[in-house]
């Protein structure tokens, strides 16, 4: 048509030319999402952690209840009956007790630990006991007869007198020298005096076993090399 122009067209610039930049709120969010991942590898972390935690305590409480019912298995055998394992202690009973005011052992009740102990050192050895027991401490108890200080010095003197019993190379029936090795290593003599007293102030005057287990996350130490000796004297004796 006669008189009608086009107007030129704009040229389009190059979008590639321009900057680009990316809104507050593209900002804010994205990093809202980076702050949001952050924290749920995080969370997992913890949780994680915290599971194994609570499946490594739960296998230390398995393993610690397993090593019981192996000593009370050891305790239900025909020859050894009278000993009863309560919580994490060996009651011997009658089998270990002594007479009033006194801290010696009959011949009979030396010659049963001496069979006992043994295979309870076997128990401790091997299985589920070996990777958590700490240490076997041997407890005396005393009568209420006497005074507190006399009873106490009493208790630590029968405990010593069951570790002289298990230590003596030249009795009969001694245990082997591997075995004494393990005790002397292992157990630890306490003295309680008259706590934990039992119906009759015969049944108070006893000596028994306790069984000690490392904690979780508790290293496992290493007791020091002391000399080998084979002295039988037990310090307690009179003569």
């Amino acid at each position: 048509m006669i008189g009608l122009r086009t107007l030129p067209r704009r040229r389009v610039q190059d979008q590639a030319e321009k900057p680009f930049w990316i809104s507050f709120s593209d900002l804010m969010t994205a990093l809202m999402v980076l702050f949001l991942v952050a924290m749920a590898v995080a969370l997992m972390a913890v949780t994680q952690g915290l599971q194994r935690v609570e499946a490594e305590k739960l296998a230390r409480e398995e393993a610690v209840k397993a090593c019981m019912a192996d000593v009370a298995r050891l305790a239900r055998k025909p020859e050894f009956q009278g000993i009863r394992v309560r919580d994490n202690a060996i009651e011997f009973g009658a089998l270990a007790e002594f007479e009033k005011r006194d801290y010696d052992l009959t011949p009979a009740r030396r010659s049963f630990l001496r069979r006992f102990v043994p295979q309870l050192v076997e128990v401790a050895r091997g299985g589920q006991c070996s990777r958590w027991l700490k240490r076997v401490v041997v407890e005396g108890f005393a009568s209420q007869e006497g005074s507190y200080l006399f009873n106490l010095n009493l208790s630590l003197q029968r405990s010593q007198r069951l570790l002289c019993v298990l230590l003596d190379p030249h009795a009969a029936d001694a245990p082997s020298e591997q075995d004494r090795r393990v005790i002397r290593k292992l157990f630890l003599v306490g003295g309680s005096s008259f706590n934990a007293l039992k119906q009759s102030a015969e049944e108070s005057r006893r000596v028994e076993l306790k069984l000690e287990f490392r904690e979780l996350g508790e290293k496992q130490e290493t007791p020091p090399e002391i000399p080998w000796d084979e002295d039988p004297k037990c310090p307690l004796d009179r003569s």
